[in-house]
């Protein structure tokens, strides 16, 4: 009897095949298109967890794994690898780092397991130069992988000698934004240079941070939260008013918002 795992499987993957093929949004995709889509989807699923919500848990774990199939089907189109190999790939992993169950090897308990595990890990990297930065993860999120990166080279002194000099450096590199800004303003083909000084903007404002002793990645989520509770308790008056956006000019909307930051502060 054939396994019923193994035919859901082969369903998704039959699905995958006929939306890269008759799908125009689908044949359009990359692997970088697809990355910042993953990183979301995988935030979905965290979610789920930390909510406890096992049928949006079900829900997200689907997401996760098209995405998944999407990129083997990607690299299946390049020659490069295919889902065969991805999965063949990752058993053989699994099978090196648990000798205790594939070989010999005898283990007391779960932490002298992930003793063993990470010294096999070390062992497949032995030969990989060791950099001040190279256990930064190539594919954290950029954010996040910032603030690594500025930890990490802190560590070995390269690093700013107090928070004044780190903010002077904030305001430079925000005047460099401004300038080429300017230049696209004037008719300047300057859009690469402007995400690049952007870029330089939000490394040192992540850096400033740090000095501030201030996660930037939760600063960042507290304002996310505000934002979604006052544009929704926005939706919800205009609701009430019979008010929809469509209806609005953008200085009307902006008095709703007004008065929602106005009664918070009461």
């Amino acid at each position: 009897m054939e396994d019923p795992r193994l035919r859901a499987f082969k369903r998704l993957l039959d699905i995958m095949d006929d939306l890269r093929e008759k799908c125009p949004w689908d044949q359009k995709q990359t692997l970088e298109s697809l990355r910042h889509l993953t990183i979301e989807e995988v935030y979905e699923l965290s979610d789920a967890i930390i909510e406890d919500d096992k049928a949006e848990i079900k829900k997200e774990l689907g997401d996760v794994m098209l995405h998944l199939v999407f990129y083997a089907k990607i690299g299946s189109e390049t020659g490069d690898f295919d889902i065969e190999s991805v999965l063949n790939s990752i058993c053989e992993k699994l099978i090196v780092r648990h000798p205790h169950i594939y070989g010999d090897v005898e283990v007391a308990d779960a932490e002298e397991v992930s003793r063993n595990w990470e010294l096999i890990k070390l062992k497949e990297k032995e030969n990989k130069n060791k950099t001040v930065l190279g256990g930064v993860p190539k594919s954290l999120p950029a954010l996040l992988k910032a603030l690594r990166i500025q930890d990490k080279s802190a560590g070995v002194g390269f690093e700013w000698d107090n928070k004044e000099d780190v903010y002077k450096k904030v305001e430079e590199e925000l005047q460099e934004l401004q300038e080429e800004v300017i230049a696209h303003d004037n008719g300047a083909d300057n859009l690469d240079k402007i995400e690049d000084e952007f870029g330089d903007v939000m490394f040192s404002m992540i850096n400033y941070a740090r000095f501030l002793n201030v996660n930037p990645s939760d600063a960042l989520e507290r304002t996310n939260k505000k934002f979604i509770n006052r544009f929704n308790q926005m939706e919800e008056k205009m609701s009430r008013e019979n008010v929809d956006f469509e209806s609005l000019s953008l200085e009307e909307m902006d008095k709703y918002w007004e008065e929602i930051k106005k009664n918070e502060k009461k």
